[in-house]
């Protein structure tokens, strides 16, 4: 238990920032390659990309998204069984996201890209609002424990934004003929990043409080 302690916040922490650098390589090599990339879905875009580095930001954010949930287990976060179930299905979407791939724009209008684009699809609406959910019902909890209670506004905050982001994308998907679907997903999957963020650095810093007092009880022992 104590390995999984330290261990979790530092994988949570590393599949976090490998997440956010791949996916600014891939909308680098994407720009090269698409005149247009933020009128693409994230699915398409990865497609159009072709270089794996979306598909690696999915899955290094799957993985910390596993870790941050089994770590927050261990130190006992007050969250409850709710929101880690819907961490984890977050976490499930995600991966299924970067292993079923979207097709590039109008490869939907064959059966070979019309399923896999339709589990993909399906993938990206449970991932988009499962955190939502999870960031929303975990507030009141974090608000009454001292050791989270820092966290709990910009948590609130977060799962607004990711509330407002979440009705901007359902909006443009549906009735808005998919104007600038790229940049609405961009910015909900960005609020999304920084709320598990935000859990994992506050993760990582009551790990390393922990390490510390333990250390300074055994040179005084």
């Amino acid at each position: 238990m104590l390995a999984l302690r330290r261990l979790c916040p530092l994988v949570a922490c590393a599949g976090i920032a490998v997440a956010v650098g791949a996916m600014v390589v891939g909308q680098v090599l994407a720009a090269a390659s698409h005149p247009d990339p933020l009128a693409l879905t994230i699915g398409e875009y990865a497609a159009v990309e072709g270089s794996g580095a979306t598909e690696l930001a999915m899955i290094s954010l799957a993985v910390a998204s596993l870790a941050l949930v089994a770590g927050l287990r261990a130190a006992r976060a007050p969250l409850g069984r709710a929101v880690e179930r819907l961490l984890a299905v977050w976490s499930g979407a995600l991966t299924v996201m970067a292993l079923v791939p979207a097709g590039a724009p109008g490869s939907a209008s064959t059966l070979d890209g019309w399923l896999p684009g339709q589990v993909h699809g399906y993938a990206s609406a449970v991932a988009f609002v499962a955190l939502p959910v999870a960031g929303a019902l975990m507030v009141a909890r974090l608000g009454e424990d001292e050791r989270w209670k820092v966290v709990a506004r910009p948590v609130e905050w977060l799962a607004l934004l990711c509330g407002f982001g979440l009705a901007v994308v359902t909006y443009v998907a549906l009735p808005g003929d998919r104007v600038f679907i790229g940049l609405a997903e961009r910015a909900l999957l960005a609020a999304e990043i920084a709320l598990v963020a935000v859990l994992a650095v506050r993760l990582a810093h009551l790990s390393r409080v922990r390490s510390t007092a333990r250390a300074s009880q055994a040179a005084l022992g």
